[in-house]
This record gives C-alpha cells, sequence and structure tokens, in this order.
C-alpha cells in the first residue's frame, strides 16, 4: 500500500489528540479549536470546511478532515445529554455533509463505550453496539449519523486516551503519587491505555493510506486495568507501584457506570494493512521519556 500526502484540516485541534495530529501532520495541516469553529452549528461547518478546501485546491495529497471535537465528560452527559447529543452525534453528522460536499474524506474518532463493556474477548467492529450510558449514546448516533452523511467516512474507535494536552489518567495519578502515600484504583475494569501520540500516527496513516471507508478499531495493543495502568505510571515515575492499592468499581459509585471490559480488537486494522500501534506498556514509557514534564504536572 502506498501512502498518498495529505491535505489535511483537524477539528478540535486544542485538546490532546488534536494537538497531537497537527504535530503528526505537519505545518501544511490546517486546525480548528472549539474557539474557532463552533461544530454544532451547521453553517458555520460548511463555511469552514468550505473555505478551507477553497485554501487547498491547488496542493497536492488527499483531502482529509479529521474529527477530534468530542463531549468527553462521561458522567456530565448523564445530566446534560441533549448538549452530548449536540457535540458528539450532530456535529460529526455536519462534518461528514461538508466533507462530502468538497470530496474530503471524514477521519471521526469514536469510543469504546458504544459497546456494553460485558465481554469477555476483545471487541470486533461488527460487535453488537449497546451502550449503556448518555455518552455511549451520543457517541453511537455520532458514528450512524457519519455514516449514514458519507460513504467515504472513516469512524474509529479507540479507548483509554492520555497524552500532554488537558485532563487524563496518566496526570491524576502523577498527581496522586506527589500527595497520598497510597492510591486505590479500581481492578475490575479491563481496557488498553492509548497514547494520543501513537493514536495520531495511525490516524494519519490511514487517511494516508485509505483503505476502505467504515469502522475500525486503534489502541495501543495489550490490555490492562485502571490499577494495573496506575501502578505502571508510577513506575515510570520511579515510585513503589505497590502504593497502588486494587479495589472494585463498587467502592467508587459514578453516575455514569463504566464499562468492565473495553478492549477493542485491532483486527480490521491490520487487515487493512495498517501497522498495529505499539503495546501499551511501551508505550508509556515513550510517553514519559517524550512528554514527561507535561504528564507530572
Amino acid at each position: 500500500m502506498t501512502a498518498a500526502p495529505l491535505r489535511a484540516l483537524v477539528v478540535g485541534a486544542g485538546g490532546q489528540l488534536g494537538t497531537d495530529l497537527l504535530a503528526v501532520l505537519g505545518p501544511s495541516a490546517r486546525g480548528l479549536t472549539r474557539q474557532d469553529l463552533d461544530v454544532t452549528d451547521g453553517a458555520a461547518v460548511r463555511a469552514a470546511v468550505g473555505d478551507w478546501a477553497l485554501a487547498v485546491r491547488d496542493l497536492p495529497g488527499r483531502m482529509s478532515i479529521f474529527n477530534a471535537a468530542a463531549w468527553t465528560d462521561v458522567d456530565g452527559a448523564e445530566t446534560a445529554e441533549d448538549a452530548a447529543y449536540a457535540a458528539n452525534a450532530t456535529a460529526p453528522a455536519h462534518l461528514a455533509i461538508a466533507a462530502e460536499a468538497v470530496g474530503a474524506r471524514l477521519v471521526h474518532v469514536s469510543t469504546d463505550y458504544v459497546f456494553a463493556g460485558d465481554a469477555t474477548a476483545p471487541y470486533e467492529v461488527d460487535s453488537r453496539t449497546l451502550p449503556r450510558t448518555a455518552y455511549g449514546r451520543t457517541k453511537l448516533a455520532g458514528e450512524q449519523a457519519v455514516l449514514a452523511a458519507s460513504p467515504h467516512a472513516y469512524v474509529v474507535r479507540t479507548a483509554w486516551v492520555y497524552g500532554a494536552t488537558g485532563g487524563n489518567f496518566v496526570k491524576t495519578m502523577a498527581r496522586l503519587e506527589r500527595e497520598r502515600e497510597t492510591v486505590s484504583v479500581v481492578d475490575d475494569q479491563r481496557g488498553s491505555p492509548t497514547w494520543s501520540l501513537d493514536l495520531a500516527r495511525g490516524l494519519a496513516d490511514l487517511a494516508r493510506n485509505a483503505p476502505a471507508p467504515g469502522v475500525y478499531h486503534a489502541t495501543n495493543s495489550g490490555e490492562t486495568t485502571w490499577c494495573g495502568f496506575a501502578r505502571a505510571v508510577f513506575e515510570e515515575l520511579g515510585a513503589d507501584p505497590e502504593r497502588v492499592r486494587p479495589c472494585t468499581s463498587a467502592d467508587f459509585p459514578r453516575p455514569a457506570p463504566r464499562p468492565a471490559y473495553s478492549v477493542l480488537s485491532d483486527a480490521g486494522w491490520r487487515e487493512a494493512g495498517l501497522a498495529a500501534l505499539p503495546p501499551w506498556r511501551a508505550a508509556l514509557t515513550a510517553a514519559f521519556a517524550t512528554v514527561g514534564d507535561a504528564l507530572r504536572v
């Protein structure tokens, strides 16, 4: 498979994935932050995408739009589902329609929360979706809207993402390591921690290589629990991982139930000729070696 150059637009460019996408795609990529574009405004989206397409029309490469914008407050969505729906379903539909209008391919990022979270083997792209939270329902609606509006679009599900920008689990554990002698972390939820930079590289490869459109899964490979993830963070910080104590989900009830099992199979990704993302533990070491100061704040 021969990769082609890209003419890229990144929506949600101020977040952790959007920031890394811009870094991976290079200076020719254009980024739009939340302040630059209200993605829930269809007319504004069409205008912004149209202006970008006009500006890059004479440049070489495939036209690709990366949607890294989303409502990510999982608990908050339980009491603000309409607002979450606007960001996670209505906005992607606007982007898909606008992308089709200018001949660009949309790469839309989704989540493991579209599944019930009760599996015992990694979810395939065609596994039954059954979201159990408002966040998951709105993200599934976004997937469906994108695929209905654009036959050329990609929907990429990922999970447990952390990076240098914004708040995330790694930064929380680094803070708690400084503040507490011991930390209790749930040990009955399994998933695949995913470094946003690795994910960004994978999304860029997807757009450049342009396999068949549709749904894909992309996470760092392997799996662990949140407790195992936290202990790995402590190891990277030079702290004793035994200071992280396992507990159950029942010990930390949340407004939105977390999936007990969030591992996503990347079989379809690899079958499309795309390189698997690195193992999660090696990725965490690489993240600390690359952006460790930002993760320790």
